[in-house]
């Protein structure tokens, strides 16, 4: 049984993710705006459901900790993997405006987790209304962009019908959702069957199931040609994940932050400093810079297994 929630999962996001770039990427056209604006907003949302749905449920549960250690988890898996591989597949152009404002807003996020973290050992509920509110910030700016780019933008595209881009974006995500449920349940049926522990399995197994919607997507847009989503993807769901997914964990419930979490964090922020270095000299991410970041979290994962 495992083994088949594991199978039809991956279709389930495959299937999911090519009906959602389609349906996302025509809303874009539509309405004149900047693919990296919806792979930011409607895209990364999107594919952070199963990291909502773990979060929200762990949370709910009373298990915090394993709400940090999954959102942080898929967070760098979200930058080292799916941007590695995607950079393999296809050179990532990088927009000025992604290294100026989004990756910068990615770092920060992570800061701020830390911040509550180190100095009161926490995220109590007022840090997760500060996060919520400054997620609300982050999308209204997102939404100022969106408008000023549809005003500038002039651009002939072959029309679809709403009806259809709405399947097509809320099949895909109904779609994501599930598959990536089922992954996550099987795969952690699979590794408990083999002995690993509850919390080895929250920032490998879970972190990597709950990224999976990304990785899919990412990949799917890449091929398409669709760059500036894929990217877009990885930066949104990244801060998504912080500021929107912990912010509602930890007013539900305050998230005890321990040293794991906060070395886990401190990587995370090392690392997307060093994606966006190069990223800087030529706005785009090489074929070597992905093989270099897929390794280096080969490395990251082999730590985890003996720490």
């Amino acid at each position: 049984m495992m083994y088949f929630l594991l199978i039809a999962g991956f279709v389930l996001l495959i299937k999911g993710a090519d009906f959602f770039v389609d349906g996302s990427s025509a809303v874009a056209k539509k309405f004149k705006v900047s693919p990296l604006i919806i792979g930011m907003t409607i895209v990364a949302m999107g594919t952070s459901l199963p990291e909502t749905s773990v979060s929200v449920s762990a949370s709910l549960a009373g298990k915090n900790d394993l709400s940090i250690s999954n959102v942080v988890g898929s967070n760098i898996f979200n930058l080292m993997i799916v941007a590695g591989v995607c950079a393999v597949f296809n050179r990532l152009p990088v927009s000025g405006i992604a290294l100026k404002r989004d990756f910068p807003v990615s770092v920060a996020a992570a800061l701020v987790l830390i911040g509550f973290g180190g100095l009161l050992g926490e995220v109590p509920r007022y840090g997760g209304l500060i996060l919520l509110l400054l997620f609300a910030g982050f999308l209204w700016l997102m939404i100022h962009s969106a408008l000023k780019a549809r005003e500038e933008a002039d651009e002939e595209y072959k029309d679809i019908a709403n009806w259809k881009c709405a399947l097509f974006i809320l099949g895909g995500i109904a779609a994501i959702a599930a598959g990536g449920k089922m992954v996550v349940e099987g795969a952690s049926d699979i590794a408990r069957n083999f002995g690993m522990s509850d919390n080895l399995i929250g920032m490998t197994i879970v972190a990597l199931g709950t990224s999976l919607p990304e990785l899919v997507t990412s990949i799917v847009a890449a091929r398409k040609k669709e760059t500036d989503m894929a990217l877009g993807n990885v930066i949104g769901s990244n801060i998504f994940n912080i500021l929107f997914v912990l912010g509602i964990a930890a007013t539900i419930s305050p998230m005890g932050f321990t040293l794991e979490n906060t070395i886990d964090t401190a990587f995370l922020i090392a690392v997307s400093l060093m994606v966006m270095t190069f990223c800087i000299p030529k706005k785009q991410l090489e074929r070597w810079h992905g093989i270099a970041m897929i390794l280096l979290y080969s490395g990251y994962t082999a730590y985890l297994f003996v720490r």
